[in-house]
């Protein structure tokens, strides 16, 4: 009975209220082979979002004994309640809600990410990843013999594999010894066991699976398919056995924690003890996903549509985080990259910056910026939770709530920063899913201070400028030089000058040179 319990899926739709687009019939479908549908709905194929969805509730309500609603949204006012002294506030969601620690290994399937789980022993990390290998399709047993598990002795022969030996002695050349490649390696899920306990050597190894798709030894090499990877530690500060290195946390797409367990539900793991029934045993078949399932997804998620507006809230968001006035002298190398290359003392060179408030100032709370491949990993992710929820654009919420995940290892947090001596911020220092969400926040009020989608000088210029430059002529040409110039000129009688001003000055010097060189072709074309 209770297994029978355990294997029940959600009936569709799970969230009545997203719009589900179903699939039109296309002639090469023909082509591909039979197809199984597992669930209809309203007498159509289940669209895969809703299968995503379907996944979801099952391990959460199932196999995942986390109980906690972090990804929190609203349908309407809802009730909140505040306890202690401190005055901890609860809100109790209106609208459907998530949990990040399933929710977020389960986007990283979708989109054949990376992601990091972190918590102690004991909280389900390893069985989370265990469960995302079984919704690609593979068998219990395989799955446990194909994780890799990091230890002290692990050498790059037990990671990728090793040479035949009869080869070794017989080659004339390193392209005639054959390899012995590990099977995980062919597997479209991949998990890491405690990776920060890997001697730094067979990281290396690591990295370059991580980082390019594929394995090397002796001159051979093994491509990898497309594959969602899930590294597991006990801590998220780097340590273990080894040091992990920079290259390869920088690998890492999205980091989840794993909370505590809660003991009002004790009871279920005593049901599960005295059935003898462990969860990933026993997956039902209808939350599986083909191959091909897998890459409709990924094209699916890739059609989702992240609005202008919203994008340009990215874009003032991630703008904040470079800009350091005392790094350089050339206005372009005036950056937190400079300083961190130079290998100088971070607080000596920072506490040369003038003149702006650093207690609303959000880039002064980091010591570095943003890489393209951070800002990469955040449009793929947050398009995937507007995909999941069933929607076929990005809402500003999907953002704001997926946002301290992918940015949890990339902002290196400045503790000494005037603004965790506030009242209620200090334990923002510890609390990096609030601390980022908190930037986030300040930053969209900045932005409406600013009033930047009614007047945005920059974006206008763009708008223009992306428009080509067939058929402008000189006089035009020279008209938006002016109007670049006056832009800057305004700007620089302000003293105060703050990260997302450097972006926007660097783009209108940008736009200048483009409209200038165009200007000399057209003078020489006469």
């Amino acid at each position: 009975m209770f297994k029978q319990l355990l294997q029940r899926v959600s009936q569709a739709p799970t969230n009545p209220k997203s719009s589900i687009s179903l699939k039109e019939f296309d002639v090469a479908d023909l082509y591909r082979g039979p197809v199984t549908v597992h669930q209809t709905l309203d007498g159509h194929a289940l669209p895969l979002d809703e299968k995503l969805r379907q996944a979801y509730f099952w391990i959460v309500n199932h196999a995942i004994i986390s109980p906690f609603y972090d990804i929190e949204y609203q349908d309407g006012p809802s009730q909140s309640y505040e306890f202690g002294d401190h005055r901890d506030r609860v809100v109790l969601p209106s609208g459907q809600s998530y949990c990040s620690f399933v929710l977020m290994p389960l986007l990283t399937f979708a989109v054949r990410a990376k992601c990091l789980l972190v918590g102690g022993p004991g909280r389900g990390k390893t069985t989370s990843a265990i469960l995302m290998s079984i919704l690609a399709g593979y068998p219990i047993r395989e799955v446990r013999r194909a994780i890799q598990k990091g230890q002290p002795q692990m050498t790059i022969a037990d990671l990728i594999g090793s040479p035949l030996p009869s080869d070794i002695v017989k080659a004339q050349s390193l392209d005639q010894i054959g390899i012995a490649w590990r099977k995980w390696l062919s597997m479209r899920v991949k998990i890491i066991d405690e990776y920060n306990r890997i001697p730094t050597r067979t990281q290396s190894a690591l990295l370059t699976l991580m980082a390019d798709n594929y394995a090397e030894l002796y001159d051979q090499t093994f491509e990898c398919p497309d594959s969602a990877w899930y590294l597991t530690a006990n801590d998220d500060s780097g340590g273990g056995t080894y040091q992990v290195i920079e290259a390869l946390r920088d690998r890492i797409d999205i980091v989840v924690k794993t909370l505590h367990f809660n003991s009002r539900f004790l009871g279920d793991l005593l049901t599960r003890i005295e059935s003898g029934v462990k969860p990933e045993e026993i997956v039902p078949g209808e939350i599986v996903f083909t191959e091909a399932e897998s890459n409709q997804i990924e094209r699916e998620i890739r059609a989702v549509v992240v609005p202008t507006p919203i994008l340009r809230r990215l874009e003032f968001f991630a703008s904040q985080f470079e800009y350091l006035e005392s790094a350089a002298t050339q206005f372009e190398y005036k950056t937190k990259d400079t300083v961190k290359l130079a290998g100088l003392d971070w607080h000596l060179i920072a506490g040369g910056e003038s003149g702006k408030d650093k207690q609303k100032d959000i880039g002064a709370q980091t010591k570095n910026g943003l890489s393209v491949r951070a800002l990469m990993t955040l449009l793929t992710f947050v398009k995937a939770l507007a995909y999941f929820r069933g929607q076929n654009q990005v809402e500003l919420e999907d953002v704001r709530q997926l946002i301290p995940f992918v940015l949890h290892d990339k902002l290196t947090q400045d503790p000494d920063c005037p603004f965790f001596e506030n009242a209620g911020n200090a334990a923002l220092r510890s609390d990096k899913i609030g601390w980022i969400r908190r930037m986030f926040d300040m930053a969209c009020a900045e932005y409406d201070r600013l009033s930047l989608d009614a007047d945005d000088p920059v974006r206008a210029l763009t708008d223009k400028f992306d428009q080509g430059l067939d058929g402008v002529d000189e006089s035009e040409v020279r008209a938006r030089l002016t109007e670049i110039e006056r832009i800057l000129k305004q700007w620089s009688a302000s003293r105060k000058f703050y990260g997302h001003m450097y972006d926007d000055v660097l783009k209108l010097k940008y736009l200048h040179q483009r409209y200038t060189n165009y200007l000399r072709w057209l003078t020489w074309k006469g």
